[in-house]
């Protein structure tokens, strides 16, 4: 599922006041790493990821890889932190009509 612009910038209000819960650090995305990011997706729906990665490309393929690995959606990559949302089975965020 694809979330619209709309969604995205309702996303990224909520967004605003969060801190990371899931750092990732030089050693990369490890398996604990990418099962505490789905355990955090699970719970709380809308989270950020610091990735402490100093290039630009590799921060950027990193955010691709999670969202590959857990159907999550970016809702806006600022620096070296991410925004990722994945709807939950008890949907916690309800997301405006386009």
């Amino acid at each position: 599922m694809s979330i619209s612009e709309a969604q995205r910038r309702h996303l990224k209000k909520l967004a605003h006041h969060l801190k990371p819960v899931v750092i990732i650090g030089n050693a990369g995305l490890s398996e604990n790493v990418l099962n505490e990011i789905i355990i955090a997706l699970e719970h709380h729906e809308l989270i950020k990821v610091r990735i402490n990665a100093s290039d630009k490309n590799e921060r950027e393929n990193l955010v691709q890889e999670i969202c590959g690995k857990t159907g999550a959606d970016r809702v806006v990559s600022i620096g070296h932190v991410a925004v990722l949302y994945r709807a939950a089975e008890k949907v916690k965020i309800v997301l405006p009509k386009d």
